[in-house]
């Protein structure tokens, strides 16, 4: 597959390794999609060789590993299993937040020192929680208590740190948004068995439920106005999806890969291996653009680039699920088979579109940007 970037023999030790354990985690894979279990054993492998701080400055424990390399490595583990890419993305994009707060001046190294002396891992709920975020606050004596129930955490199962918000009408500023870290363990803290659907199976995406934890007022990192949009969303957007997009861009090409190993000629099989290589190269190239824009964290967190990377999500999302939608005709009968891999790379696929933005939100959101600064 074509490498979307050069970096250093060091980094380059990382990708190695990706190749090395993937033969596993593809083997493991079909059990944990066919089962609904969460890719613990392969949550193991990666702990153990200390993925969950690779991009952590070395100044503060980590191993360094450039935002650009990280993108590479979720490609190319998504190669071998879409969950386990998909999980670890979740992890590195919180990650990569607290980076870009660091290397800004901004904070940040408490989280990131923990991370790699602990090697623990961060679960995200900011997809569904967006500008207006859910729950309820109530204030007590020296912090609050949230109830909420907060979906598509990925990781749920085996996660130390839940990152996430919840709305609280303050008397003097209105209605606020709290964003605030929630230890897994806290008195509250409920992981559901509900993560039963049609692809990402073993991402373990279950609903944590909150029912009145209790966070100290020391842990609120951030307080915005509900329902606009805040400079954060720039930070996390431009961030984020990059990581996550890697991904799906990864799935595309092993689509690719699996469908040029096995197809069989028939009438239009050239146009339809053409048209599936045009998508994909759309999505390498549009992947390619959305980590430049990242530039390593170094980079202005501006309205502007919050709007590039949005659209560019919806565009890398589509040509990585039109790729292997081309890579099925191509292959007919065969690839509606469970037991083949490209009917789970189709359904692992079709989960791009949810992350942030959905396609239409995406373009209402751009389309009043650009009406507000025409």
């Amino acid at each position: 597959m074509e490498t979307l970037d050069s970096t250093t023999t060091r980094e380059d030790q990382w990708i190695d390794l990706v190749n090395s354990l993937g033969k596993d985690f593809a083997k493991r894979a079909p059990e944990y999609d066919a089962s609904d279990t969460f890719v613990r054993e392969n949550y193991e492998e990666l702990k153990k060789h200390r993925f969950f701080s690779a991009m952590v400055p070395e100044a503060l424990g980590g191993q360094g590993v450039s935002h650009t390399k990280m993108c590479e490595i979720l490609r190319n583990l998504a190669h071998y299993d879409s969950s386990t890419a998909l999980a670890l993305s979740m992890h590195q994009h919180l990650l990569a937040a607290n980076i870009w707060k660091y290397q800004h001046g901004k904070g940040g190294e408490a989280v990131l020192k923990k991370v790699a002396d602990q090697q623990l891992i961060l679960i995200s709920t900011g997809a569904r929680d967006w500008l207006e975020s859910n729950g309820s606050m109530e204030k007590v004596e020296g912090g609050y208590l949230v109830s909420a129930e907060k979906h598509f955490a990925s990781q749920a199962s085996i996660g130390n740190i839940l990152v996430t918000s919840a709305p609280f009408e303050d008397p003097e500023k209105g209605w606020q948004v709290l964003h605030f870290p929630v230890p897994m363990h806290a008195e509250g803290v409920k992981t559901l068995d509900n993560w039963y659907t049609m692809g990402m199976r073993g991402t373990g995406s279950h609903t944590v439920q909150l029912e009145k934890v209790f966070v100290p007022e020391s842990a609120i990192v951030l307080s915005r106005p509900q329902g606009e949009y805040h400079t954060l969303w720039n930070v996390v957007l431009t961030v984020a999806m990059p990581l996550i997009m890697s991904v799906y861009v990864g799935i595309a090409e092993r689509a690719v890969e699996v469908t040029l190993k096995n197809v069989a000629m028939k009438p239009h099989l050239p146009i339809l291996l053409g048209e599936m290589h045009n998508e994909l190269i759309n999505a390498q190239v549009i992947l390619k653009d959305m980590i430049s824009l990242t530039n390593n964290f170094d980079f202005e967190p501006t309205d502007e680039i919050g709007q590039a990377i949005l659209c560019r999500k919806t565009l890398a999302a589509k040509s990585a699920i039109h790729t292997v939608e081309k890579a099925m005709e191509a292959m007919g009968g065969r690839s509606f088979f469970r037991a083949f891999e490209l009917e789970r790379l189709f359904r692992d696929v079709h989960a791009g579109i949810f992350h942030p933005l959905p396609e239409k939100t995406q373009q209402q959101f751009t389309g009043e940007f650009l009406l507000r600064h025409t």
